[in-house]
């Protein structure tokens, strides 16, 4: 276990005052932007809500707050889940030591010529027989017969689609070569998510959430809802579950690229490598879980679900790494835990605050872009990712930090 260091902690979870159902927070209202505060509470306002529980890395969002858990009866919000549907991260552990690191130029080259990042795409579908080599999940021709059942606006982007699967795509999302704290053994990590597809799907359902008639007196309608045992409610679960489907074999699908990235390298170089302790778990999806007893609709929008008490991981900013947890499965939490550090300040505010110079100052020691390309990714931009953990001591269990040592960023 990883011992977290640090000041006294307040006392959390505390109580945001001011609501109409129950919002429980994990990290103190002070550090809390005051719009997330106010979004908080309009969606606290919505009548099918039975309560809230808010992740230290919570920030604003689009609809609904970013680091949110939320339970309802008889109904779902899109916006709940956002735009990146079933995004997440995945970890495998090498058997390769802080001492076999080489040559991370190289390597790093290696996995952005194996791994499209930003808009970029592969030039076809990863072939079958790359698949199969890589291990990759059974029954992807069966999965993609599902496609049809999208909505009708996005059926002339299944050819984007299908070249998009075992991409990376941009903003905050890596891969990542990290160092563990407690054995110096090394770990690759992964941030992906549904790529254009999953925002596409997801702006369709919530732009028809919109117009629906019960949704009109919203204070925002953006957290526009379906309700249950309604054609609108089925078709956006099926598409959610599908889209979720699509993130986590796009995962697994690069977890296999990132391998084979690694044993080539090492092995040009005379050594195998061997991986174990596999990690996977998304961070923006919609279940149906026991809450207090009764069963509900629960979104979880940048928030990871303890509820197996797995292994899981905690990524933070790439001057940072990530933690590899153990979930607690804190029923006070609806059974969750951060997905990450969360943004302290927007993008634009970030390349308005920092330049090029900080940049490169803030990843020195670490492979990766140090370009104007990805100042709004700078360390700096985030939350402290080890005050995050201590916020939630009641929630995980660290095994582990991993110090990031190469990272690929679209």
């Amino acid at each position: 276990m990883t011992t977290l260091a640090g000041a006294a902690l307040p006392t959390l979870p505390s109580t945001l005052p001011g609501t109409a159902a129950p919002v429980r927070m994990w990290l103190p209202e002070q550090e809390t932007e005051p719009a997330a505060l106010d979004q908080l509470r309009n969606i606290a306002s919505l009548p099918w809500v039975h309560g809230v529980r808010v992740m230290p890395d919570c920030h604003l969002g689009k609809g609904a707050t970013v680091g949110s858990v939320i339970a309802m009866r008889g109904a779902v919000s899109p916006a709940a889940v956002g735009v990146d549907i079933g995004c997440g991260v995945a970890a495998v552990r090498t058997d390769l030591v802080e001492e076999n690191l080489e040559d991370l130029g190289a390597l790093r080259s290696a996995i952005e010529q194996a791994i499209p990042v930003g808009f970029h795409e592969h030039s076809a579908p990863v072939p079958a027989g790359t698949l199969t080599r890589i291990g990759a999940r059974a029954g992807l021709d069966r999965f993609w017969e599902g496609f049809a059942a999208l909505p009708e606006k996005v059926q002339d982007r299944e050819g984007k689609a299908r070249r998009q699967l075992g991409t990376m795509g941009g903003g905050n999302h890596f891969a990542e070569l990290c160092v563990d704290s407690r054995d110096r053994r090394v770990w690759i990590t992964l941030h992906s998510g549904s790529r254009n597809i999953g925002k596409e799907v997801a702006e369709v359902h919530i732009a028809a959430a919109r117009g629906l008639e019960h949704n009109q007196a919203l204070p925002d309608r953006d957290l526009a809802v379906f309700l249950a045992d309604t054609p609108g409610m089925d078709a956006y679960v099926r598409d959610v579950h599908w889209t979720q489907e699509y993130a986590s074999r796009s995962r697994a699908i690069m977890i296999g690229l990132l391998r084979e990235a690694v044993a080539a390298h090492w092995s040009a170089r005379g050594r195998e490598v061997g991986f174990d302790m596999p990690v996977n778990c998304h961070h923006n999806y919609v279940s149906i879980e026991e809450i207090d007893g009764e069963d509900m609709v629960v979104t979880r929008k940048g928030a990871i679900s303890t509820r197996e008490g797995g292994l899981a991981l905690i990524p933070g900013s790439m001057g940072v790494g990530s933690y590899i947890v153990r979930g607690l499965a804190n029923p006070e939490s609806f059974c969750s835990a951060s997905h990450g550090a969360g943004r302290r300040m927007s993008r634009t505010a970030a390349k308005k605050a920092y330049t090029r110079a900080d940049l490169v100052a803030q990843t020195e020691g670490i492979e990766c872009r140090k370009d104007r390309g990805v100042i709004d990714e700078i360390p700096a931009a985030y939350k402290d990712l080890h005050a995050v953990l201590r916020y939630q001591s009641d929630l995980v269990e660290p095994v582990a930090h991993l110090r990031t040592v190469l990272c690929v960023k679209g």
